[in-house]
């Protein structure tokens, strides 16, 4: 009912509102008011959750953008191409991450928000293998610069250290005291995970650089002398990697059939261990014992085999089992145990399904209390007990303990480094110091990467190797090291996009400021946040995105009956029209992926396309600022946050 005149003039508490009703019920009404913001909108580039999550720090929503067709790449060069050089910008090891890597950017992909991540693994593999298939090689380096650094170590982080210095103009010389290169990748991986084919192309792409020599079966330290590599070489790079693993700190843990995980898959990647032992128990939780595990199912055992040429005797590098073996081994009993339950434990959730599938017998929440000798000293049995964390560390639950019989122990609970012979470089934990910028503390010239600072994953290594490099090329161009950037990676460049695409700005004149609204030598309305900022998934516009579910790769795991001898690859590599669809998921967070909505939405139509000619990735629309009023809803239907209203007062 309408309020009386008179209610209106002698009732003074009349209010025509009640409290909270100070804004617009209809969200389209609200497009009337939105000129009060004084506020345009600016185009905002960062960096997506993906990449930020990266420790390799590759540009994933770049080459998601290039796969899906949302990039272009220039001419002449395949999508393929275009999209292998984006990603071995950072990582030149797609073939090898794609399948190996636990993929932290997929837990962090934003897409978790909608209904399920990106499938970032399966679309790297699919690039790196297209690039061997195909025979890509690396765009010619800088010439060289006459420098030439030490490399120790020729695992994934000293070839990414070399792959990124030469690339800076920088000669190098890697010295590994094993018979091949590869590291992890080779000799801690088995090979149906790291198929040597793909392994062997993406390490020769390296070297194809040129001027990146190899010194095999040399150890630094025992071979050669320190003081010799200082002399020779501009700089040193340490990048042993860590090749020793914790033994069981339980009674009985030195036995001799107790063996290190990392020990147990260098014998077995060397060709060496033909045949395991009939009852296997690994202790870990990991990748590593995951692949403990699966590699003892697949080599089974041999009753007959002689005591001399038990597993421990080849693991230890005594003997070598003779290749006839494998047409008479049997199954193995093989058990893996696990502080954590089975949802925390840190190995893959696909690989510890697999592992089950295989016959492998999983014990969870427990650890090791003591390993049971026989008379002649070695493990007959691992006695076990239910456990509680208590301040992060396990502690056996009272009258839970059990026996697992056993005939091999292998410890899958940690790695270290072996630095014998290079002891003034020991931290006291087997490991070397680094500062923030991976130079080697109280050693000139000495700078190290990987995991002999401290084990973490693969790509954490080749990630720490890129920045390594950058320190390197400072340091042998005496330059200043500078702040590093709050988000350390690779990042979309907009300036050298438009160079690639012949859209370059103009030359600038110093002292152009008024009326540079007009200026081509400007690159106008554009911010680029990505090295200070990551946008999160609240300043998207999830609507925009429908369910779409992942094409996933297909796999070959064999069961329990046919498990042994069974070493063929287990991935199935998308296909290009898969690759794509699965790309075309990616919400290109942080970079504008041309969907229109801007443009369609805005009330005013000051919002509008840039003319074809001077199109290219991340100028795609500009705004009309004498029409714009300020109303946001162009920002608020942006799906990947790329435009902010930010612009100031107009």
């Amino acid at each position: 009912m309408a309020t009386s005149k008179d209610d209106m003039s002698y009732k003074l508490t009349f209010r025509k509102y009640e409290d909270g009703d100070h804004t617009w019920g209809n969200y389209g009404d609200q497009i009337f008011e939105g000129d009060t913001s004084h506020k345009c909108p600016t185009y905002v580039h960062r960096t997506p959750p993906c990449q930020g999550s990266c420790p390799s720090g590759e540009d994933i929503r770049g080459w998601l953008d290039i796969v899906r067709g949302i990039e272009a790449p220039p001419e002449g060069v395949t999508m393929q191409e275009y999209a292998f050089r984006r990603s071995t910008d950072a990582n030149p090891f797609p073939s090898m991450m794609g399948r190996v890597c636990p993929a932290p950017c997929q837990e962090g992909c934003n897409r978790n928000h909608v209904e399920d991540f990106v499938g970032i693994n399966s679309v790297e593999q699919y690039i790196g293998d297209t690039a061997t298939h195909e025979g890509y090689k690396y765009q010619a380096p800088a010439a060289l610069s006459g420098k030439r650094v030490a490399i120790i170590g020729g695992g994934p982080a000293g070839l990414a250290a070399a792959y990124q210095l030469r690339r800076k103009g920088h000669a190098s010389v890697i010295f590994d005291d094993h018979a091949e290169l590869g590291g992890m990748f080779r000799y801690g991986i088995p090979g149906y995970r790291t198929p040597r084919d793909y392994l062997d192309a993406e390490i020769q792409r390296i070297l194809d650089l040129g001027d990146i020599e190899t010194r095999m079966n040399t150890r630094v330290g025992r071979d050669v002398a320190i003081e010799d590599v200082e002399q020779e070489y501009d700089a040193v790079i340490w990048a042993l990697g860590c090749q020793t693993g914790r033994s069981l700190p339980v009674p009985g843990g030195d036995a001799p059939n107790c063996v290190s995980g990392v020990k147990f898959l260098e014998a077995f990647n060397k060709g060496i261990l033909k045949v395991t032992a009939d009852k296997v128990v690994c202790v870990g939780g990991g990748d590593t014992s995951i692949d403990v595990v699966s590699v003892a199912r697949r080599l089974g055992q041999i009753s007959s085999l002689d005591k001399k040429e038990a597993p421990e005797h080849v693991i230890g590098g005594y003997v070598a089992h003779d290749a006839a073996y494998a047409a008479a081994r049997e199954g193995a009993n093989v058990t893996l145990t696990s502080l954590f339950q089975r949802e925390d434990m840190t190995a893959a959730e696909y690989e510890v399904d697999d592992a089950i599938h295989e016959g492998v017998r999983i014990d969870n929440g427990v650890m090791p209390v003591e390993v049971i000798l026989d008379e002649n000293g070695r493990a007959k049995a691992l006695r076990m007990a239910k456990c509680e964390l208590q301040g992060g560390r396990p502690t056996p639950v009272e009258g839970t303990e059990y026996e697992i019989e056993c005939d091999l122990v292998v410890s899958a609970i940690g790695q270290g480094g072996d630095l014998d012979g290079l002891e003034d470089f020991d931290n006291g934990r087997g490991l070397i110091d680094a500062d923030n910028h991976y130079q080697v503390p109280g050693k000139d010239g000495h700078f190290v990467c990987g995991d002999i600072i401290r084990p973490h994953l693969l790509t954490t290594a080749i990630g720490q190797a890129s920045i390594c490099a950058d320190s390197v090329d400072y340091y042998l161009n005496n330059k200043e090291y500078g702040k590093r950037p709050k988000v350390d990676v690779h990042h979309f460049d907009l300036l050298s996009k438009l160079k690639e695409s012949g859209l370059q700005p103009e030359d600038y004149a110093a002292g152009e400021i008024r009326g540079s609204d007009e200026s081509e030598a400007l690159v106008h309305n554009y911010e680029d946040r990505s090295g200070q900022e990551i946008i999160s998934a609240d300043r998207l516009y999830l609507g925009h995105f429908e369910f779409t579910p992942r094409k996933q790769r297909g796999s070959v795991v064999p069961t329990s009956e046919e498990v042994l001898g069974h070493f063929e690859e287990r991935m199935i590599a998308l296909s290009e029209e898969q690759a794509i669809e699965e790309a075309g998921r990616c919400m290109s967070c942080g970079m504008c992926f041309e969907c229109d909505n801007c443009v369609i939405y805005c009330p005013q139509d000051a919002v509008f396309r840039v003319k074809k000619d001077k199109k290219t990735t991340g100028r795609y629309v500009d705004t009309d600022y004498a029409k714009c009023v300020g109303c946001h809803i162009c920002a608020d239907v942006c799906p990947t946050g790329y435009i902010d209203m930010a612009l100031g007062d107009h």
